[in-house]
């Protein structure tokens, strides 16, 4: 049982992966997207389900820091619908206010360079969100 965690934006997606038991979020990719020509990635969103044998998703829910829900929020829900559609598997969402400037101190920290930074943010992001997703729900084995 695995669990991919993504990080939807108007031109990439961030992909984080479980481990099989539900523990850790580890970075995979990011997938380049066109959100306002509907390119959402599919295929390429397709191979990695395939390959990591996912069984469900989990999906930043970007609210704003007042806990309402603006037009992203209304974005991430429509992709996930999307791929509960294409794929057939639970789509759960997590709040991710705060989750890229989480993934942005963890870089710095590690005195990574603004250009890298830039490269990596959103893997990064959907590392957090799907972290914070399992610490809050519990082993994979465990869940119902």
């Amino acid at each position: 049982m695995r669990l991919m965690g993504l990080d939807v934006g108007s031109k990439t997606v961030g992909v984080a992966i479980s481990d099989e038991l539900g523990w850790t979020a580890q970075g995979v990719e990011i997938i380049a997207i066109d959100e306002a020509n509907e390119n959402f990635g599919m295929k390429r969103l397709k191979k990695l389900v395939e390959e990591y044998q996912v069984t469900g998703f989990v999906l930043g829910l970007p609210k704003n820091m007042n806990n309402t829900s603006g037009p992203r929020v209304a974005r991430s829900q429509a992709y996930g619908e999307r791929i509960a559609h294409k794929f057939g598997l639970p789509v759960d969402y997590q709040d991710e206010r705060l989750t890229t400037v989480q993934a942005e101190r963890v870089l710095i920290a590690g005195d990574v360079s603004r250009k890298k930074r830039k490269q990596v943010i959103d893997k990064l992001a959907s590392v957090v969100i799907l972290q914070n997703y399992l610490d809050a729900h519990g082993p994979l084995t465990q869940q119902k």
